[in-house]
């Protein structure tokens, strides 16, 4: 069975997980990541998207994006991919496949889950025990999220800038945010929605996104419809 072709809407956030084939190492050095974040920054400016929030881990990458104009993510990643995988083989003296097929993505609504993704991708460090404080990983959009550092990656999301109506105050409620774990069932489904290539939002969110793209974007769990009872 043929696979659907790719949720795609200009202007909607999609949350995009890119992960090492069989959870590979995808960089070695420092100079690894700022490969990587050279080439993303090149290639989202090329076709017109925006990166609100990011995290590089060792075998696999989160990205907060935006594209404003028809298949904008998926023309980003594939360039990006294929950029990075000549430098990290020819660096490292291997030959292959880096990645594991093709990268998973989700659309997100705006007014319920974006900061939500923010905060998913940026505590993803801390979820995996590499530090305590999101603060303290290098190559994530924390920094500049939470604490102002300056990054010619980020745009901030519009739900971003509703924080407030200064920086400071947007830092402020920002950091605010990180006071509390994601709560299981958000983590749940940013997870599930992501690894099915669906739509993360409300149930109204769902069906504005489905009549748009004239397909079914819920999850339908596996398994024999149950009898109707007489």
């Amino acid at each position: 069975m043929p696979r659907l072709p790719r949720l795609d809407a200009p202007g909607v956030a999609q949350h995009v997980i890119q992960r090492g084939n069989n959870r590979q190492i995808c960089f070695g050095a420092d100079e690894d990541f700022a490969a990587y974040a050279a080439w993303l920054r090149e290639y989202a400016s090329k076709y017109q998207v925006d990166i609100h929030a990011w995290v590089f881990m060792t075998n696999h990458v989160h990205l907060l994006l935006t594209a404003h104009q028809p298949m904008g993510v998926s023309k980003l990643m594939q360039s990006l991919g294929r950029k990075y995988v000549q430098y990290f083989n020819f660096k490292y003296r291997r030959t292959g496949t880096l990645w594991e097929g093709r990268f998973r993505s989700c659309l997100v609504e705006s007014e319920s889950y974006v900061l939500a993704c923010y905060r998913y991708i940026e505590l993803n460090p801390v979820r995996a025990r590499m530090v305590e404080n999101p603060k303290d990983y290098r190559w994530s959009s924390y920094a500049t999220n939470a604490m102002g550092l300056s990054s010619s990656l980020q745009t901030p999301h519009p739900s971003y800038l509703a924080l407030g109506d200064s920086v400071s105050l947007r830092l402020d409620r920002y950091r605010d945010l990180f006071a509390h774990q994601l709560d299981a069932e958000v983590l749940k489904d940013i997870r599930l929605t992501t690894q099915k290539g669906l739509v993360l939002g409300t149930e109204a969110f769902q069906s504005q996104m489905a009549e748009l793209l004239d397909r079914d974007v819920k999850h339908r769990p596996q398994g024999r419809p149950r009898e109707k009872r007489l």
